[in-house]
């Protein structure tokens, strides 16, 4: 580890090197530009991944409509996560040669679709190839906005990451609320449908165009940094990009890039085999709420966690985010022990080690993106966003891979 990272510090010099003696674009002073982009990537994070996040929950309704059995809501799991992390192993490979409005309009188009299907689902298979649809939406979508973060300004990063947050609070929220009023899981799913319309609206409208790279003077700057993506110069046509590196630059960051990746997945490792595999045996007799209710408890709470530690970037900053995978693996261990040994007398304290779950993961990410484009240089932002995007799907697939057998080992104990 120590080799590689010391030759991508070299490698990163030398870019930095060769950009001090270029001229450097004038900062945006127009607090508009600057609020369009915030708010456009706070729309983003939150439409890519609400589609997600509702459409688990209605496919878990559909399959308990139809009688699903064990194995087929496992199958929702893998449908769930193996497109997302085929694309996001497949990204820092060849992504870059799709241009970024193609991706986006396939993202926007797979998530509307993921909701009619569903919403007209008449058998599992169909259920199931609405979960792929979302998950080929949020994939994709996280791999294009998060390398894309790499043409603003960093505290983009911050705003995309505060409205992943907010999507999972939100939507799941939503869901439940609609149907609660009354709504059929159908009709819910057909309300949503202005969810990939207000993404694609956000990009290619709200967004205004990267700063140029090499810009004629102040206004000319200005003046191009106001316009909407739309008929604009985009990113990948523009010098400078991950398009020039060669092969041996790419591996050189990425093994620059483990000491960010690795503490994330293990991040995520923990954070999903506590949701997957002991959420459901984290049962307390001794209170007024359902088996039902202490799990939706058990949610919100995670996701309320999530949401505001992916938006106190601001507040709170974090480099060593190896701290935070090791506390992450002690709350696990913590956890898993109480379901061994039940020795914890209150739910309100498993309630408070949930609301701190999610707090670690939201910071993890959002810290990790965060350092990630504050040490690359320019040429190398783009493909190293887009290179630890893998991190997270990582961590959630082997959790999955240990998690659920071991759900299954601990519900037939004694």
């Amino acid at each position: 580890m120590g080799s590689s990272e010391s030759s991508w510090r070299r490698l990163e010099d030398s870019e930095r090197e060769e950009t001090d003696s270029e001229p450097q674009t004038p900062p945006l002073d127009n607090l508009s530009v600057l609020w369009k982009n915030a708010v456009g990537f706070w729309i983003l994070g939150l439409c890519n991944n609400f589609s997600y996040v509702v459409m688990l929950s209605a496919a878990h309704d559909i399959l308990k409509q139809e009688q699903a059995s064990g194995n087929q809501s496992h199958a929702v799991l893998l449908a769930d996560i193996l497109p997302t992390l085929v694309i996001k192993l497949l990204a820092p490979l060849g992504l870059h040669l799709l241009p970024y409005s193609p991706r986006v309009l396939v993202s926007g188009v797979c998530s509307a679709g993921s909701f009619v299907l569903v919403a007209f689902s008449q058998s599992v298979g169909l259920s199931l190839c609405g979960v792929v649809l979302a998950s080929i939406s949020s994939g994709l979508g996280e791999v294009t906005f998060l390398s894309l973060t790499a043409f603003y300004p960093s505290a983009v990063i911050s705003w995309w990451s505060s409205g992943t947050g907010g999507a999972g609070l939100l939507g799941s929220l939503s869901y439940l609320g609609l149907t609660q009023a009354g709504l059929s899981p159908q009709h819910t799913l057909l309300s949503m449908l202005g969810i990939p319309v207000l993404m694609l609206a956000s990009y290619f409208l709200l967004l205004t165009s990267p700063e140029p790279l090499d810009p004629g003077g102040q206004d000319e700057a200005e003046t191009a940094a106001r316009q909407p993506l739309i008929g604009t110069e985009t990113p990948e046509s523009r010098p400078g990009t991950s398009w020039d590196l060669s092969l041996q630059e790419r591996w050189t960051v990425f093994k620059g890039l483990l000491r960010y990746i690795i503490p994330l997945v293990l991040v995520y490792f923990a954070e999903y085999f506590i949701n997957q595999g002991l959420f459901e045996l984290l049962f307390f007799r001794n209170t007024s709420l359902s088996h039902a209710q202490q799990y939706r408890w058990y949610q919100m709470l995670y996701q309320a966690g999530v949401f505001a530690s992916r938006s106190s970037l601001q507040c709170c900053r974090i480099r060593f985010t190896w701290i935070l995978a090791l506390l992450q693996c002690l709350n696990l261990a913590f956890l898993l022990a109480d379901v061994c040994l039940t020795f914890l007398p209150s739910i309100y304290l498993i309630f408070i080690v949930i609301l701190y779950e999610g707090l670690l993961g939201g910071a993890a990410y959002v810290n990790t993106f965060h350092n990630i484009a504050l040490e690359t240089s320019d040429k190398h932002r783009e493909f190293a966003m887009e290179a630890a995007c893998i991190s997270d799907t990582l961590g959630i697939s082997l959790s999955g891979v240990l998690a659920l057998p071991l759900h299954d080992f601990l519900c037939h104990l004694p």
